[in-house]
């Protein structure tokens, strides 16, 4: 039986005249706040005696929006809250790296669950996101930080396995359990 257009709920819903609805903005503006809160004040080391590489949970942030409303406020959630680190100690070299981290992990994987709206959907997409998110962070590695470091390109490449890469891979396991355990939860406490 079909369902009227005009009749049913729809969490990725537009305006007619195919802008975003006042709701959408609204709750994508929350999550950008909640993502800039958490990489403004929460973040710390994970690798003992990497001290300079740290963790925050703003990914999580942008993978539950992603999931919960579409590609495009996972997209929106991945690169605003991260602007006001441009004035902070990260600066436009840091600022560029957490983007392409967040977007790279959380555009693939809310764009195959888009497609396949189930537990197995999200997993696959958040596995696709994680590969997709590790070759672009090394690839990003190798020629950003040797600039932000004013190291030599091969220092860089020889911190790839000892450091960069346990880094990433913590990193994005973090971000994608943690989604996996608090996705459904928030998107009923979301469609409410």
């Amino acid at each position: 039986m079909a369902t009227n257009p005009s009749t049913r709920h729809d969490t990725h819903a537009t305006t007619a005249s195919g802008g975003w609805s006042t709701k959408r903005i609204a709750t994508t503006a929350l999550f950008c706040a909640v993502a800039a809160i958490a990489t403004l004040f929460i973040e710390f080391p994970i690798l003992p005696g990497v001290t300079f590489l740290k963790y925050d949970p703003s990914a999580i942030v942008a993978l539950v929006a992603g999931f919960a409303f579409g590609p495009a406020t996972g997209v929106v959630v991945s690169v605003l809250p991260y602007l006001v680190h441009i004035a902070t100690q990260s600066g436009l070299y840091g600022t560029f790296m957490a983007i392409v981290a967040t977007l790279s992990l959380v555009l693939p994987a809310s764009l195959i669950y888009q497609r396949n709206t189930s537990f197995k959907g999200a997993l696959v997409g958040m596995g696709v996101g994680a590969i997709v998110c590790l070759v672009a962070t090394i690839a990003a590695n190798i020629v950003v930080t040797p600039l932000y470091m004013g190291a030599p390109r091969e220092t860089v490449i020889g911190m790839i396995v000892p450091v960069l890469l346990p880094f990433n891979a913590l990193k994005i396991a973090l971000n994608c359990v943690i989604t996996a355990l608090v996705y459904k939860p928030l998107s009923k406490a979301l469609q409410d």
